[in-house]
C-alpha cells in the first residue's frame, strides 16, 4: 500500500489543481473542492471501477458531481486519473470553448457523467442511473455471467439537498431499494448566503432514514481511513441506497476557511499563497503535480484497461453461451433501439374513430413494447389517464417480484431462452407524484445508456418538470415524455389543469422537441419519431375524442417535416388554415364552410413548429407561401406564430386562462369555433384583421 504521505500528496494536488485553476480564470468555486478532495480521492483511489482509456467502458462505475459548482475538482481527477484532459485544459477553466466550463457538460468532458449545476439535478440522475443498472442486471445478467455489475457513486451538497428535487428522488430510490447507490454528503455547513442553519436546520441524516437509505456519519472529512470504511459499509448494504454525511469544511486550509466568502469567489493572489503555505504546498509555479502523484493515481491507465478486458472476456463467454441475448445487449450500450422496426405501429382506420390521441399513443406505446424490450418508464402516478402502464410487464419494485408473470422466454423480452433466471425487474416504474423527480430520473436512466426510457403526466404539470427536461435537451439525450390533457378541450378540471402557455413554453428550449398530433395515425408517427430521433421529445395529447384521419392522407415524413398540406383545393387557395392537434379538426371544418362561400382553402397540419421552421425555404414557402392570406388555430397563447402567419395572417389563439366546465362547451365559449375561424378568414382577406383573434 502507498505511503500516507502519497495520499496526501494526491489530495493536495488535487485541491491545488482546483483552486489554481480557478485563480487563473478569475471565477469559480473554489471552496467546495478544498474541503471535498479527501473523500473524492478516497473514492477514487480505492473504489471506483474505470477506465480513462474507455470512458464509455458499459461496466464502468458511474460518478456524479451533483455538487456541480465543484467542477474544478472533478477536472482535477479527470487529470490526474489519466482521462484526455492535459493540464493546459485546466489552466483554461471557465475559458470559451475549453473542455473545462464552469460546470459539468456531459459529451464535452470526457468522464463527466451528466451535466450538473443546478442543484439537485445530478442527486437525480444518479438515482435513475441506478435503475438502470439494476434493470438490465436483472435483465441480462446470469449467475455466469455478471455484464451488468457497477456502481452509481456521487458528491451531494448541502445545496442538493435542500432542493426539493432530492426528496422526491431520494423517496423514490429508498423505496426501490436501489442498493448500489451510494452518495457522499459534503456537509461543510455554509451555502452563499452564509451558514446553512439560516435556512436549513432539517435532520438531513433522519429523513435519509426514514426514506429508507443506509445512512452513516464521518466526523472528519480529511479521515481517509474513516471515509474508506464507510463506503465499504456502504457496498455491503445491498437492499438499500446509501448516504455517507462526512462533515467537511468549506475552503480547508486557507484563511477564509468555514465562510461563505470562499464559496464562489476565487482566493485572490494573498490567500492562495497563505494556503498552500498552510498545507506545505509549493506557492508556485501554479498546476503543480508532483511526479509521485502522477505516478500513483495514473495506475488506473493500467488497472483500468485490466478491470474491462476481464469484463470483455465475460461478454465473449456470455455470447457464446446466449448469443441472441448479448447481441441484443450491445446494441442497446450502444445507443441502438434494438428489435424495433418502423411498421412495429397500428394503423387506424377513419371507421375506428373518433379516438383520444392519448389512447391512440396508448395502443401505440403497447405494440412498441412488445416489440422493444429496452422500452421503459412510467408516470407520475397518471398511468391510466395517460395510457402509459405496459399491460403484461410488470411493476419495477425493490423486492423485484413485479415481474411479468410469464417468465420471459425469447429475445424480444431481452433473454433467449437459456437464459431465464428466477426474476426479471418489471418495465413499469410507478414514480409517484414526483414530477420534477421523474424527469430527472429518466434523464439518469437515458444517461447510463442501455435503455429508451419514457416518463409521463398531464402537460400542464410540464412546468414542474422543465428543469429536467431543459437538461435533456441540453444533453441531447434519447428520452420521452407523454403530456396527455392538452388543452382547454380537457374541460371540468379548470384552469389550474388546462395548459394555455405551455405549448409555447416548451418549444422554446433549444433541441426539444414538440410533437402534438391532430389523431390517431400522426401519433402513431411521432411515436415512430420519437423512437428514431437522437433527443427528448414531447408527445401532446387528449384526453377528448378526435376523428381519424386516413393513413394515406398522412406522409411518410409529416413529423421530420413537422408540417404538411392535409388539404388543398382545385385551384390556388384564397387562404390558408394551419393548426395543430385537435384544433386541425376545427380548421378542416371550417374549409368545408368556406368552400360553400367558394373560399379555396388550404388546410396545413403542423404537427411541430419546431421541426417545420428546420426545413428548407423552400419546403416551408411551398406548404405556407409568404404572400398567401393565413389563419393559425392552435388552443393556446399566440406568441410565437405571427412570424408564420406574416403581416397579412392572423391567429386564432388564446391569451388568457381557461375555464372549468364541459370541454366541448368550454371550448366554444373561449371561442374556438367554425364561425370564429370563417370571421377571422374574412377579415384577413378584407385586410381588416387584427395579427391576434384570442
Amino acid at each position: 500500500m502507498a505511503s500516507s504521505s502519497v495520499h496526501e500528496t494526491c489530495v493536495n494536488t488535487l485541491r491545488f489543481l482546483a483552486a489554481d485553476a480557478v485563480e487563473e480564470a478569475g471565477s469559480g468555486h473554489p471552496g467546495m473542492p478544498l474541503g471535498a478532495a479527501p473523500m473524492a480521492y478516497v473514492l477514487w483511489d480505492r473504489f471506483l471501477k474505470h477506465n480513462p482509456n474507455s470512458p464509455d467502458w458499459p461496466n464502468r462505475d458511474r460518478f456524479v458531481l451533483s455538487a456541480g459548482h465543484g467542477s474544478a475538482l472533478l477536472y482535477a481527477l479527470l487529470h490526474l486519473y489519466g482521462y484526455d484532459l492535459p493540464r493546459e485544459a485546466l489552466k483554461n477553466f471557465r475559458q470559451l470553448n475549453s473542455k473545462t466550463p464552469g460546470h459539468p457538460e456531459y459529451g464535452h468532458t470526457p468522464g463527466v457523467e451528466t451535466t450538473s449545476g443546478p442543484l439537485g439535478q445530478g442527486f437525480a440522475n444518479g438515482v435513475g442511473m441506478a435503475l438502470a443498472e439494476r434493470y438490465l442486471a436483472d435483465t441480462f445478467n446470469t449467475d455466469a455471467h455478471p455484464l451488468v455489475d457497477h456502481y452509481t457513486y456521487g458528491i451531494v451538497s448541502d445545496g442538493d439537498l435542500m432542493e426539493g428535487l432530492s426528496a422526491e428522488a431520494g423517496a423514490l430510490a429508498g423505496h426501490l431499494g436501489l442498493g448500489k447507490l451510494i452518495y457522499l454528503y459534503d456537509q461543510n455547513c455554509i451555502s452563499i448566503e452564509g451558514e446553512t442553519d439560516l435556512a436549513f436546520t432539517e435532520r438531513v441524516a433522519s429523513r435519509f432514514d426514514a426514506q429508507g437509505w443506509h445512512v452513516q456519519h464521518v466526523e472528519n472529512g480529511n479521515d481517509f481511513g474513516d471515509i474508506e470504511v464507510a463506503i465499504e459499509a456502504a457496498q455491503e448494504a445491498t437492499e438499500r441506497p446509501s448516504l455517507i454525511c462526512v462533515r467537511t469544511h468549506i475552503g480547508y486550509g486557507s484563511p477564509q476557511q468555514d465562510t461563505a466568502d470562499v464559496h464562489g469567489s476565487p482566493l485572490g493572489e494573498d490567500d492562495l499563497a497563505a494556503t498552500k503555505e498552510r498545507l506545505d504546498w509549493p506557492t508556485e509555479p501554479r498546476f503543480h503535480v508532483p511526479e509521485d502523484a502522477y505516478e500513483h493515481c495514473r495506475r488506473t491507465l493500467r488497472t483500468g484497461p485490466e478491470q474491462q478486458a476481464a469484463w470483455e472476456e465475460t461478454v465473449d463467454a456470455y455470447r457464446e453461451a446466449h448469443p441472441d441475448a448479448c447481441r441484443l445487449f450491445l446494441r442497446a450500450m450502444d445507443g441502438e433501439v434494438p428489435e424495433y422496426e418502423a411498421d412495429h405501429v397500428p394503423t387506424f382506420q377513419p371507421e375506428d374513430g373518433p379516438i383520444a390521441t392519448r389512447n391512440a399513443s396508448g395502443e401505440t406505446l403497447q405494440e412498441l413494447a412488445a416489440n422493444i424490450c429496452t422500452l421503459v418508464g412510467g408516470s407520475a402516478d397518471l398511468a391510466p389517464s395517460n395510457k402509459t402502464h405496459l399491460e403484461g410487464y410488470g411493476t419495477f419494485q425493490a423486492d423485484r417480484t413485479g415481474r411479468s408473470p410469464e417468465t420471459p422466454s425469447s429475445v424480444q423480452s431481452g433473454r433467449s431462452p437459456e437464459t431465464t433466471s428466477s426474476f426479471q425487474s418489471g418495465r413499469n416504474i410507478h414514480f409517484g407524484v414526483r414530477e420534477h423527480g421523474m424527469g430527472a430520473v429518466t434523464n439518469g436512466i437515458a444517461l447510463h445508456g442501455g435503455l429508451l426510457p419514457f416518463d409521463a403526466t398531464f402537460f400542464a404539470f410540464s412546468d414542474y418538470m422543465r428543469p429536467a427536461l431543459r437538461l435533456s435537451a441540453l444533453m441531447g439525450l434519447h428520452r420521452v415524455t407523454v403530456f396527455t390533457h392538452d388543452s382547454i378541450a380537457l374541460g371540468e378540471d379548470g384552469p389550474t389543469h388546462q395548459p394555455v402557455e405551455h405549448l409555447m413554453a416548451m418549444r422554446a428550449i433549444p433541441g426539444y422537441t414538440v410533437l402534438r398530433p391532430a389523431d390517431a395515425n400522426e401519433t402513431a408517427a411521432a411515436w415512430r419519431f420519437a423512437v428514431e430521433h437522437d433527443g427528448p421529445v414531447g408527445l401532446v395529447l387528449t384526453r377528448q375524442d378526435l376523428p381519424i384521419l386516413g393513413p394515406d392522407r398522412i406522409p411518410d415524413d409529416a413529423i421530420e417535416r413537422g408540417a404538411y398540406v392535409l388539404e388543398d383545393p382545385d385551384r390556388t387557395p384564397d387562404v390558408i388554415l394551419v393548426a395543430t392537434g385537435s384544433e386541425v379538426h376545427l380548421a378542416r371544418n371550417a374549409a368545408t364552410a368556406l368552400s360553400d362561400e367558394s373560399v379555396a382553402t388550404r388546410v396545413v397540419s403542423m404537427p411541430s413548429m419546431e421541426r417545420f421552421e428546420e426545413q428548407s425555404r423552400s419546403y416551408r414557402h411551398d406548404v405556407l407561401p409568404p404572400d398567401a392570406p393565413t389563419v393559425a388555430v392552435e388552443a393556446g397563447i399566440t406568441r410565437g406564430w405571427h412570424h408564420l402567419v406574416g403581416d397579412n395572417g392572423a391567429v386564432l389563439g388564446l391569451d388568457r386562462f381557461g375555464l372549468s366546465g364541459p370541454g366541448e362547451e368550454v371550448y366554444e365559449e373561449l371561442g374556438f369555433t367554425v364561425d370564429r375561424i370563417i370571421d377571422a378568414v374574412h377579415d384577413v382577406l378584407e385586410g381588416t384583421a387584427p395579427p391576434t383573434a384570442s
